[in-house]
């Protein structure tokens, strides 16, 4: 997952993967999903961000780790 943050326009965008979008369905006014053409959602386009969301929420990160997943090293 990769997100981009465009302060000059105010948009924001994550990208879920790979593929390239192929379609794009408005869910709400300014926040649209990329899809392919078998409607699996590839990115997440959101105009006029920082009036939707806290924008250094998304810009950083938490990560949980469960660790039976992480390998003890001897």
């Amino acid at each position: 997952m990769k997100v981009h943050y465009d302060n000059e326009v105010d948009a924001l965008y994550i990208k879920l993967g790979n593929q390239k979008p192929e379609g794009v369905v408005e869910i709400s006014e300014g926040v649209n999903l990329d899809t392919t053409s078998e409607n699996k959602i590839v990115g997440i386009e959101i105009l006029n961000a920082s009036k939707k969301m806290n924008i250094k929420t998304i810009l950083s990160y938490e990560l949980e780790l469960d660790n039976k997943l992480i390998r003890k090293s001897a």
